[in-house]
C-alpha cells in the first residue's frame, strides 16, 4: 500500500463513519422533534446497536492497521491528512481505551436520560432525573480515568468540546470576567429601569414562525439545506455542509425569545453549512470545537442581533406581524432587546449577566467530577450559587438546575464554551471592524459581507486547524479577554446612559 492508496482507504473508512454518525444523529434529531413520547426503547435499540458498529468499524484492525501507516509516513502527507491522522490518532486512543460494551451501553444511557429529563423538567422534579446524572457522572469519570489517566478528569471533559482548555486557564478567564462584569452590573442596577413590557404582549406562534423565515432568509440561510424544527431546549445539529437542522421554541407572551434563539442558532447553522467542499464527509468537516462554534452563534445573536442596526432591519416586519408593536420606536425595541437584569433562564439572559450563569455552571461541573459533592445535594448548591452570583431565589427544578439538557446529552464540559465564544466574538468583532464598516452592513441589510468574512476567516476551515491556532490565525493575535470585557462596558455604558 502507498501513501495514495492509505488516503482512498482513509476516505472511504471515514465516509462509513460518517454515514453511521448521520444515522444515528438524525434518530436524536427526531426523538428531540417530532418522535410520539413512548419511542424511546426501540430508538435506544437501535442507537445501542448503531453505536457498536460505529465503535468496532472505528477501532478494527483495519482502521488500526491504516493509522499505523499513516503515522509512519506522516511526513509524505498533505496538511489536511496531518490534521486527519492526528484527529483520528486522539479519537483511536480515546476509543480503544473503553470497552465497547460500556460504550454502547452508555449510548443507551444518554438516550434514555434525555427522555428522563424532560418529563423531569415537564414535572419540575430533580429527583426523577437524579439516579442518570450520577451515572452519567460516574461514567465520564470512568472515561476519564481509562483514556486519559494522566489528566484531571475535568480538564479530559472541557478539552472533549474545547481542545487544550483546562480548569486552570477556566479560572483565569472567568476571574478576568468577573474583575470587570460585576462592576458594570452594579452600575446598571443603579441606573433607571428600562421599560420592555411592551415586548411581552401576545405575538401568535404562526406570527413568530412568520419571523422565523424572515431571519433565516435576512440571515442568507438557505432553506433547501436547512430548516427549523420545535423542541423544548433550542439546538443545532450539523448533519453536513448539506444538511443542518436548527430548532426554536416558541413563547406567545416573550416572541423575542424565539428570535434570538432562531439567530443564535442560524449563526451556529452558517458555521457548519460552509466548509470547504474538499472536506465533506470527512473528519475536518464542520466545526472545530465548541467554542468556536459558539463564538459565530453568540457573534450573530448578540453583536448583530442585538445592535440597534438590526433592529431597525427587522422592525417593520415585526409591526407587519405584530401591529401593536408600531406604537413603539426601534430606539425603545433596542433598548428592551437589551435590558440587563440577573434572571433565572440561561438562554433568556441578557448578553452583560450571562457569563455568571455558565460560571454557576462551571462551578457545579468542577464539584460533580471531583466528587466533591453528591448528585442528591446538587439543587441545593445550584440554588445557593444563584443567590451568590445573581442574587436571584429558585422556586424550583425546573427553573433551576432542570433547565438545561447539556447534561442529560452527557455534555459535562460544554457549558464554559459559551462564556469563551462570547469572548471571542467580541475580539472578531475588533479585527472584522479593520476591513469594512460593520454597523453600516447590518444597516444596509448587507449581512451577507459579514458572512463572507467569517467564512474566510472561519467557517471554510472546518476542523482543519486546533481552535486555539484557528481563533489567533483570525484575530492576527493571541486571544485576549479584554476585547469582550471593553465592548461589554462600552455597549451597556451606552444603552443604560450610564
Amino acid at each position: 500500500m502507498n501513501v495514495q492508496e492509505a488516503i482512498e482507504k482513509l476516505n472511504d473508512l471515514e465516509l462509513k463513519e460518517f454515514a453511521y454518525g448521520h444515522a444515528m444523529g438524525i434518530l436524536s434529531y427526531d426523538d428531540e422533534t417530532v418522535a410520539p413520547k413512548g419511542s424511546g426503547i426501540p430508538r435506544g435499540k437501535t442507537m445501542g446497536v448503531l453505536s457498536e458498529l460505529s465503535y468496532k468499524l472505528s477501532t478494527g484492525d483495519e482502521a488500526r492497521g491504516l493509522l499505523d501507516f499513516l503515522k509512519e509516513h506522516y511526513d509524505e502527507l498533505s496538511p489536511e491528512d496531518k490534521r486527519r491522522t492526528d484527529l483520528r490518532d486522539k479519537s483511536m486512543r480515546e476509543l480503544r481505551a473503553i470497552p465497547v460494551e460500556e460504550y454502547v451501553a452508555y449510548t443507551e444511557l444518554l438516550n434514555d436520560a434525555s427522555n428522563v429529563w424532560r418529563e423531569a423538567k415537564n414535572k419540575s422534579d430533580y429527583k426523577l432525573f437524579e439516579p442518570y446524572l450520577s451515572k452519567i457522572i460516574e461514567t465520564q469519570k470512568r472515561f476519564a480515568g481509562l483514556v486519559r489517566p494522566d489528566m484531571d478528569p475535568y480538564d479530559y471533559c472541557l478539552d472533549q468540546y474545547e481542545e487544550g482548555l483546562t480548569r486552570e486557564k477556566c479560572e483565569e478567564f472567568f476571574g478576568a470576567l468577573r474583575r470587570r462584569i460585576v462592576p458594570i452590573i452594579e452600575k446598571v442596577k443603579a441606573a433607571e429601569p428600562i421599560d420592555d413590557a411592551f415586548v411581552r404582549r401576545r405575538f401568535p406562534v404562526e406570527d413568530q414562525r412568520r419571523l422565523s423565515r424572515a431571519l433565516m432568509e435576512i440571515m442568507r440561510l438557505p432553506e433547501d439545506n436547512c430548516v427549523i424544527g420545535e423542541v423544548e431546549h433550542p439546538f443545532t445539529t450539523g448533519f453536513s455542509k448539506y444538511d443542518v437542522r436548527i430548532t426554536t421554541h416558541y413563547y406567545e407572551d416573550n416572541f423575542l425569545s424565539s428570535m434570538y434563539s432562531v439567530i443564535h442558532e442560524g449563526g451556529h447553522a452558517l458555521y457548519d453549512l460552509h466548509s470547504d467542499d474538499r472536506f465533506c464527509f470527512t473528519s475536518l468537516e464542520g466545526g472545530v470545537s465548541m467554542g468556536v462554534h459558539e463564538s459565530q452563534s453568540r457573534f450573530y445573536e448578540n453583536i448583530v442581533g442585538r445592535s440597534r442596526e438590526f433592529i431597525e432591519l427587522i422592525y417593520p416586519e415585526i409591526v407587519k406581524l405584530s401591529p401593536e408593536m408600531g406604537k413603539h420606536t426601534p430606539e425603545e425595541l433596542y433598548r428592551a432587546a437589551n435590558v440587563a437584569l440577573p434572571s433565572l433562564i440561561r438562554t433568556e439572559a441578557d448578553e452583560l449577566t450571562y457569563p455568571l450563569h455558565i460560571m454557576v455552571r462551571f462551578e457545579m461541573e468542577k464539584a460533580m467530577i471531583g466528587g466533591d459533592i453528591k448528585t442528591s445535594e446538587l439543587p441545593e448548591m445550584w440554588n445557593s450559587l444563584y443567590k451568590e452570583y445573581l442574587g436571584i431565589d429558585v422556586p424550583d427544578d425546573k427553573n433551576g438546575i432542570l433547565q438545561d439538557s447539556h447534561w442529560s446529552g452527557g455534555g459535562i464540559g460544554y457549558f464554559p464554551s459559551y462564556a469563551l465564544g462570547s469572548a471571542y466574538g467580541a475580539q472578531l468583532l475588533h479585527k472584522m471592524r479593520e476591513s469594512f464598516d460593520v454597523a453600516e452592513a447590518i444597516k444596509a441589510g448587507e449581512i451577507g459581507k459579514i458572512n463572507g468574512w467569517l467564512e474566510d476567516k472561519i467557517w471554510k476551515y472546518g476542523s482543519l486547524y486546533k481552535p486555539s491556532e484557528l481563533m489567533e490565525k483570525a484575530f492576527g493575535a493571541e486571544f485576549d479577554p479584554k476585547y469582550y470585557t471593553d465592548y461589554l462596558e462600552r455597549k451597556f455604558t451606552e444603552v443604560y446612559r450610564l
